[in-house]
């Protein structure tokens, strides 16, 4: 880190520098401290901080947080010396709750200013661990009709018949025909109370989408497919192209419509500028070691250990494949590492198109 071009994070539109300290329990814990004048921490009686409200008691004054239980080891931090800390040098009062025990953080101090401060330094700390953790779930448009996974079947047998003999290529790095979808983004729900809050903005974007699709299905055809980097030789990720059949955009902007609501609400970060829709149908993440477990799940490969295959041929001879066609009715909020009785993930929400 440079000294004088610290790391910057912005929280509810004020910026901190950010300090990386090493400690045994976390690969790196960090500290932050607040780059605003010290007379921006005082407030009048009545007002907010950021989004919640400090309250006025007999002994002071009292913010609750919702945290998810998850994260409240960042808070209490390495022998609850974070905790200690924070409570030191705010003068306050922090109150956790139990791990594992859903609840509120509640911070409590005899001056406004005191607890204003302790908040800041808590929503900082907690924005900056909940960026680390894995997404749990992601919005998707499901591609598991019936005719595209037989098309799929197809494109997988014929591969296999014709390519096996290039590099990489096998059976275990092609998609699960039930799991065929779309990913519109990811998002990181670390508790049934998030998972509700998501499900709630999604029935929000109902209106927006049915009158992009005018109340109907979307016609959609699967034909093609293209691969993720600059090398076909080297390749880790084949996905399918789908497009509407009118040729018109509307499957671009009912994902961008999403997206756009989903990172307002700040349960989504956008990472693109246009929403890059594919539906994967080979990933090196799914290969199977030479024990047959496989690592496309949790404690998977990382990046710099899978092993690219050679897709020069599956693109010169299956470039143009037609997977099928489909109408597509549904957005779904599903859940990561998860299978329903249709062997698709499982669904926290949807909505329809119609």
């Amino acid at each position: 880190m440079e000294v004088l071009r610290p790391p910057l994070i912005n929280i509810h539109g004020r910026i901190y520098r950010r300090n990386i300290t090493k400690e045994e329990h976390y690969e790196e814990e960090e500290d932050f401290s607040y780059m605003g004048p010290p007379e921006s921490e005082d407030f009048a009686e009545d007002e907010t901080c950021g989004t919640h409200f400090i309250e006025q008691t007999d002994k002071g004054f009292r913010c609750a947080v919702d945290v998810p239980s998850v994260l409240y080891k960042y808070i209490i931090g390495k022998k609850g010396e974070t905790r200690k800390r924070l409570e030191f040098d705010t003068k306050t009062s922090i109150n956790i709750p139990k791990q594992g025990v859903e609840g509120q953080i509640v911070i409590t101090g005899s001056h406004k200013a005191a607890v204003s401060s302790a908040l800041t330094r808590v929503e900082v700390l907690l924005e900056s661990f909940r960026k680390k953790q894995p997404f749990t779930h992601f919005l998707s448009l499901p591609l598991n009709d019936p005719k595209i996974q037989e098309g799929f079947l197809r494109f997988k047998d014929e591969v296999l018949k014709q390519c096996s003999q290039d590099h990489g290529v096998e059976g275990s790095i092609f998609q699960n025909p039930a799991k065929l979808h779309l990913t519109i983004g990811t998002l990181a729900l670390l508790s049934d109370t998030e998972v509700r809050k998501a499900c709630e903005h999604l029935q929000e974007c109902q209106n927006v989408i049915r009158d992009l699709t005018e109340g109907k299905p979307l016609p959609l055809e699967v034909t093609g497919i293209e691969y993720m980097n600059d090398d076909p030789a080297m390749v880790d990720v084949l996905y399918a192209k789908v497009n509407v059949k009118d040729r018109s955009d509307r499957l671009q902007m009912i994902a961008e419509r999403l997206v756009e609501h989903f990172a307002s609400a700040g349960l989504m970060v956008r990472e693109w500028d246009r929403v890059k829709l594919h539906g994967t149908v080979m990933n090196t993440l799914f290969r199977k070691d030479s024990t047959g477990e496989d690592t496309g799940g949790p404690g998977r490969q990382t990046t710099s250990e899978r092993e690219a295959f050679d897709a020069r041929n599956i693109l010169k001879k299956f470039g143009a494949h037609h997977f099928g066609d489909f109408e597509l009715n549904t957005v779904l909020l599903s859940q990561r590492y998860s299978s329903d009785c249709t062997g698709y993930y499982t669904s926290a929400g949807s909505i329809t198109f119609s």
